[in-house]
This record gives C-alpha cells, structure tokens and sequence, in this order.
C-alpha cells in the first residue's frame, strides 16, 4: 500500500513542539532554529489543511486537530526509534565479518589476529576465506581484503601492502645433497606451481628468465591450485616454489622457509583493504581498518630492514 505522507521534518518539528510546547525547546532538540520549526509547522499545516497550533503571546497550545494528530505521531516516532536501536544493537553484537583470500588468511592474518583481540575484546571477528569479490550492499559483510590492483569502484578502499615473487624452499635443500647456490642449480630440484587467480602474476618462466636461465624446463613439476599448498610443499622440502612476499614473510621470519637467491619479480598488484563507503567510521570497522593498517605498516617496515 502506497504511504502518502507529509515531508518528514515537518511531521518531526510538529511532534518536537508539541511535545514541548514550545518552539524554543523542540529548535534545542532538533538542533535548529526557532524559526525552521515554525516554518516547518506551518508547511505541515498547509499540507494538511488544518491548523495545529494556536500562537499565544508567551504560549503554544494544541487544536484539536493537532491533539488529535499528536499521540500516534509521537507512538510513531517512539517506534522508528525503537527500531533503529534494535538494528543498532544487533550489528553491534553480531561477529565483524571479515573476507580475505584463503591463503593470505592462513599465512599472514591468522598468526596476527590475537592482538586484535588483545586490543579490542569485545569484537568477535569472522573470518571468511574467499576470493569472491562480495557485494557490501547485499551481504552481512563489514571488511574485506583484497588482492589486486586497487581499482575497486563504489566502495572505500586503503593500500595495506605491496607484493614481489621469488623463489623460497626449505633449509634442507638449500644445503642437501643439490645445494642451491645459483639459479642454475634448480636444473636438480623440483619447481613447485601454484595458480594465482590472476594472469598478472609472474610464473616459473618468467622469473628464470629474468634470472637468465634458458636451459630448464619451466612448466616440470606439481601445480597446486592454492598457493598455501604450494608453500607447504616448499616448507616440507618437496621442491622450490615461486611465492609472494607476503605470504612467506612468517615463515622467512621463522626459518621455515629461505630466499635462496637475491633476485625478487615485483608485481603491479597488491593487498587492499575494502568496505562500504557508508560504513568506513563506523567504530567496530575504524577499530579492525587501524588495526590492520598499523599491522601492514609494521610488516612493511620490516620488510625494508
């Protein structure tokens, strides 16, 4: 059913004065001018046809028609307002849902979450692994990360980290029986692939061709279809992947995993943080962004040490 109404402020400075009583208080509540509320009353009376008030020299009285009008305008305003609180109150409890691509959330936000929680224990986050681009307007979702490069129309978005590609594998095979000394010497060691999602990224053949190696197969070896499987082989010693920064720096940190050459492949893509735009101050999003951004600061800036 078709609702036609009056303009909503004229109903909201009506309820306010008559409320009230008074122009004065209903302008201090609705935080404008006297004058807008005796606009806006005179509008809504026009509108209706009627007289609400009668104007006293140092009073403000009802009509019977605005007596009449009053009690379900003011039962009306009650329940907008009781709903609105129910929708805050139900986003504010509900866990902060967070999508990230599956294995940056397995290789480098996981081992960083606790501090989040440390520093704000009353947020719940979830955690949804995914390389879907979500919709924020149709999905309860609050943040995303995303890999790519930063071209994400319609909606907020902050650089957290830029990405190179180099070769990483175990310890024991960079001093194993093959020792890994120059590019030349993955002539004897299994090339682990993984499938990036994107065509941008760089592959075996483009790295070893950088590295100026000619002579060596570059489609040999597993392909995986996760980079994280394709890592976890490498930390396991079943061969050398080609990995992004990002998802090794923890496993670099800890000795999991060793760079053994010099050479690194940059990319033009990156990791972004994304939300509506409408909900970037929200405070349980503004909480998780700062957060996340003084985390990729950090990483950065030990990266470059």
């Amino acid at each position: 059913m078709e609702r036609r109404l009056p303009p909503l402020n004229a109903l909201r400075a009506f309820e306010a004065a008559g409320r009230h009583l008074s122009l004065t208080k209903a302008a201090e509540e609705l935080h404008v001018t006297p004058a807008a509320v005796s606009h806006q009353v005179k509008a809504l009376e026009d509108y209706l046809g009627v007289q609400l008030f009668r104007r006293l020299n140092r009073a403000l009285l009802l009509t019977d028609a605005g007596q009449a009008c009053l009690p379900g305008l003011a039962e009306g305003f009650d329940r907008l307002a009781e709903a609105v609180t129910a929708s805050r109150f139900r986003d504010e409890h509900r866990a902060l849902a967070v999508t990230v691509p599956p294995t940056f959330g397995a290789r480098w936000l996981l081992s960083r979450l606790d501090r989040f929680r440390a520093a704000h224990p009353g947020v719940d986050v979830r955690i949804d692994a995914t390389d879907r681009l979500v919709d924020f307007a149709r999905e309860e979702v609050d943040i995303g990360i995303r890999y790519g490069a930063g071209d994400y129309p319609e909606v907020h978005v902050e650089p957290l980290m830029t990405e190179e590609v180099f070769p990483v594998c175990s310890p024991r095979l960079f001093d194993g029986p093959h020792p890994l000394r120059k590019p030349d010497d993955l002539k004897a060691h299994t090339l682990l692939h993984s499938e990036w999602g994107t065509r941008a990224q760089p592959d075996w053949s483009m790295w070893l061709l950088a590295a100026g190696v000619h002579d060596i197969d570059a489609t040999r070896g597993p392909q995986f279809s996760l980079a994280g499987m394709a890592i976890q082989a490498a930390i396991e010693g079943h061969g050398v992947a080609l990995a992004g920064s990002v998802l090794v720096a923890d496993d670099l940190a800890a000795g999991r995993l060793i760079k053994p050459f010099d050479l690194s492949v940059p990319v033009s893509f990156g990791y972004y943080m994304v939300c509506a735009k409408m909900a970037v101050n929200r405070p349980r999003i503004t909480a998780f962004r700062e957060w996340l951004i003084a985390e990729a600061r950090e990483y950065e800036a030990n990266r470059k040490l």
